[in-house]
C-alpha cells in the first residue's frame, strides 16, 4: 500500500475501496503512514467528501483498530451521549451522573478540545487529581462500582480515532461529515453500547454552520449506528450562542455543579434533560419522554445526581473540595444601547484559545483557569456601559480577548427573533 496513491485518488475525486481504507487506517496506527500523509488525506476528504460506503468503511476500520469494550454479566443497559461540539457545552458532566441514578451504565469516552470548541477531558482535568487516562480494566471497575465513568480513549481503544482527532484539530480538517461521523461513531460503538444519543449542533459556534449540514450529519450518524446494531437518536440543537453562561474549563465544571444543585441555567438544563430522556426511552427505563424527563429531574431534586457525580470524581482520583482556580473577571461594557441581535459564538471560543484555554498545537498546555462569562443572551435589551460579558483572565492578558468579544456580540437598534434551542430529532 502506497499512501501517496490513495491520497491522490481521493484528491482527484475517486472512491476508495474497503481494502484501501483498511490499509490506510492500519498503516497510520502502525506508524507506516506519517502524520503529514494522513493530514493530506484528511484534507482531500474535506475537499472531496466520501460516499456512504466509504464512510461506513472508515468507521468500521477505525472501530476495529483496537479492542472494544464488553460487559459480560451486566444487568443494566450501557448507554452514552455525544455532542458534535459547541461553546459552553458541558452537558456530559451532569448527564452521566443523572443517567447512572436512573438505572443505566455510562462508559463515556470523551475527547479534548477540537477547533474552537472545548473538550470534556480538559474541563474535568481542572478538578485536582482527576484522571482521564484510566486503563480499560480500571474503567470497567469504575463503571461497575459507580455506574458511570468519563475517560479518554486509551491506546487499546480506537487508537485510530485518538490519533486522527488530535491531528484534525490542528490541520483545519474538522468540518467534514464523513470524518466527524467516523470519529464519533467508532469511538462510541467501541464502548459496547445498547443505546446512543447524539447532540448535533448547528450555528455560529458549531462545526455545522447550517441546519441543512446538521441534518445531514445527524442522518449520517444515526444510519451508521443502525448499521452497527446500536439504537441511535440525534437531537439537533442551536449553537448561535453559548450553552449556559460560562465557557472555559474550571468554570464549566462550576456550572455543571450548579446544575446538579438545581441552579443551572435554563438552556443547559433543557438540553441535558432532552438528551437523557431519549436514552431512558430507548432502553425501556421510561415509557415516554415526559416521564423520562421527570425521572431525570428527580435525580437533581433529591440530590442523588450530585452525590453520584462526586462518587465518580473520587473513583477517578479527583477532589471536588480542592480549589479550582478561576481567573479574575475583566468586564466588557456595551458601547451602544439596543438589542443583542447576533453572537459570533465561534469567535468566543477563539478568544478562549487566545487566553490559553484551548490549543493551537497538539502539545499545548492549557490554562484551565481562564474563560468567558456571558452576561447577555440573544434578544436581550442592553444599555450603554452595561456589562455584556466578563473575560476571565489576568488584566494584561485580557485586552485581545475583549476586542474579539466586542466584535462577536452585535448590538442593533431593532430586536431580533431568538432561534429555538431544540430544533428537531432524527431517528
Amino acid at each position: 500500500m502506497n499512501p501517496t496513491f490513495l491520497i491522490a485518488k481521493k484528491r482527484d475525486g475517486g472512491e476508495l475501496t474497503d481494502g484501501e481504507i483498511a490499509d490506510l487506517v492500519r498503516g497510520y496506527v502502525a506508524g507506516e503512514v506519517a502524520d503529514y500523509q494522513m493530514s493530506a488525506f484528511t484534507m482531500a476528504v474535506c475537499c472531496r467528501g466520501m460516499s456512504i460506503a466509504e464512510t461506513a468503511s472508515i468507521t468500521e476500520h477505525m472501530l476495529h483498530s483496537g479492542v472494544t469494550l464488553e460487559w459480560p454479566g451486566s444487568d443494566k443497559p450501557e448507554v452514552d451521549k455525544h455532542s458534535t461540539g459547541g461553546i459552553g457545552d458541558k452537558v456530559s458532566l451532569p448527564l452521566a451522573a443523572m443517567l447512572a441514578c436512573c438505572g443505566l451504565r455510562v462508559p463515556m469516552i470523551s475527547g479534548r478540545g477540537l477547533g474552537a470548541t472545548g473538550g470534556t477531558l480538559d474541563k474535568l482535568e481542572s478538578i485536582p487529581g482527576f484522571q482521564t487516562n484510566l486503563p480499560l480494566d480500571e474503567m470497567r471497575r469504575v463503571v461497575d462500582q459507580v455506574g458511570c465513568v468519563i475517560n479518554g480513549a486509551t491506546k487499546e481503544l480506537v487508537p485510530a480515532d485518538r490519533m486522527l482527532y488530535a491531528l484534525r484539530d490542528v490541520t483545519a480538517t474538522i468540518e467534514s461529515i464523513p470524518l466527524i461521523t467516523a470519529s464519533i461513531m467508532s469511538k462510541k460503538l467501541a464502548e459496547g453500547l445498547d443505546a446512543l444519543v447524539l447532540d448535533v449542533k448547528h450555528g455560529s459556534g458549531a462545526f455545522m454552520k447550517t441546519l441543512d449540514d446538521a441534518q445531514k450529519l445527524a442522518r449520517s450518524m444515526v444510519d451508521t449506528g443502525k448499521r452497527m446494531g446500536v439504537p441511535t437518536v440525534a437531537v439537533i440543537t442551536d449553537m448561535n450562542q453559548p450553552l449556559g453562561r460560562l465557557a472555559g474549563n474550571a468554570v464549566e465544571v462550576d456550572e455543571s455543579l450548579a446544575l446538579l444543585e438545581g441552579r443551572g441555567p435554563d438552556d443547559l438544563v433543557e438540553v441535558t434533560l432532552a438528551l437523557g430522556a431519549e436514552l431512558l426511552v430507548m432502553t425501556g427505563q421510561a415509557n415516554d419522554l415526559a416521564s423520562a424527563t421527570t425521572a431525570l429531574q428527580a435525580t437533581i431534586d433529591d440530590g442523588l445526581a450530585m452525590e453520584k457525580f462526586a462518587e465518580m470524581v473520587r473513583a477517578q482520583g479527583g477532589d471536588l473540595d480542592a480549589v479550582r482556580p478561576v481567573a479574575p473577571a475583566q468586564p466588557l461594557l456595551a458601547g451602544t444601547a439596543g438589542y443583542v441581535t447576533r453572537i459570533d459564538t465561534q469567535e468566543i471560543g477563539r478568544a478562549i484559545i487566545e487566553l490559553g484555554g484551548g490549543r493551537r498545537r497538539k502539545e499545548d498546555v492549557l490554562d484551565l483557569s481562564v474563560g468567558v462569562e456571558m452576561l447577555v443572551r440573544l434578544g436581550d435589551q442592553v444599555q450603554v456601559d452595561q456589562p455584556l460579558a466578563n473575560v476571565l483572565a489576568a488584566p494584561d492578558a485580557a485586552d485581545l480577548a475583549k476586542q474579539m468579544l466586542r466584535s462577536a456580540i452585535e448590538v442593533s437598534e431593532s430586536p431580533t427573533s431568538v432561534p429555538p434551542l431544540i430544533v428537531e430529532r432524527v431517528e
